[in-house]
């Protein structure tokens, strides 16, 4: 079974707490990124951490949780192979993984409530990505990625 990875800064970790929570209920196996209670924190130090982690093929899946969920996704996609979206609802969530082939999901605490977080998770987790036309946009993605990186 695969293991998820999920991370929160301090605006994020109350929220961080309910998914994991929610997902363990649901039969997810998680490794938690941290932080791991409310006091300030860098998340740019917890976004790189589980981005290396889901790059590096320790993880398939990650979610991020700070205060919007934009501040993790920036530094998140900064770690080569990340493809990490900011979403506040279904739609999103389902078509970030369906066509963008997204490998983290980044939420915001004081823009998404917890009852829609959980299922918004659930439903990036279990949507798989669809490929064909979406897949020679992921491949353009990656090479912008190359180029910008230099990567060989």
């Amino acid at each position: 079974m695969a293991v998820y990875a999920i991370g929160a800064d301090h605006g994020g970790f109350a929220l961080k707490e309910t998914i994991k929570k929610y997902l363990a209920g649901k039969g997810f196996e998680i490794t938690d990124y941290g932080t791991f209670d409310t006091a300030s924190c860098n998340y740019p130090d917890i976004a790189e951490k589980l981005a290396d982690a889901v790059a590096g093929g320790r993880h398939p899946l990650g979610i991020l949780v700070c205060g919007t969920g934009i501040g993790m996704s920036m530094a998140a996609n900064k770690v080569p192979g990340i493809r990490a979206a900011a979403v506040s609802d279904y739609f999103g969530a389902k078509y970030t993984r369906l066509h963008n082939n997204a490998n983290i999901l980044c939420l915001g605490e004081r823009v998404t409530g917890p009852g829609a977080a959980c299922e918004i998770a659930e439903l990036f987790l279990t949507t798989p990505f669809e490929g064909g036309r979406h897949q020679t946009r992921i491949d353009l993605i990656e090479a912008i990625e190359k180029r910008h990186f230099n990567i060989v």
